[in-house]
């Protein structure tokens, strides 16, 4: 049997936490800071987790990460 394809998107974008969880970047941060509070912008830095019905997407695209 062949292997299965990893989405090419997904091993950009995601990585996996030694749990098993999604760990992702925050997003609305590649632009437009001006208009958002320090808050905002304090409040995304780093990366995130993403919530379970994402990341049961997510590791539908990555068959190998564990």
């Amino acid at each position: 049997m062949p292997k299965m394809k990893t989405k090419s998107s997904c091993k950009k974008r995601f990585k996996m936490t030694a749990t098993g969880k999604v760990k992702a970047g925050q997003a609305g941060k590649q632009h437009g800071m001006i208009k958002r509070s320090n808050k905002f912008i304090r409040d995304a830095r780093g990366t995130t987790t993403l919530s379970a019905p994402d990341a049961k997407i997510i590791k539908s695209m990555m068959p190998y990460a564990h």
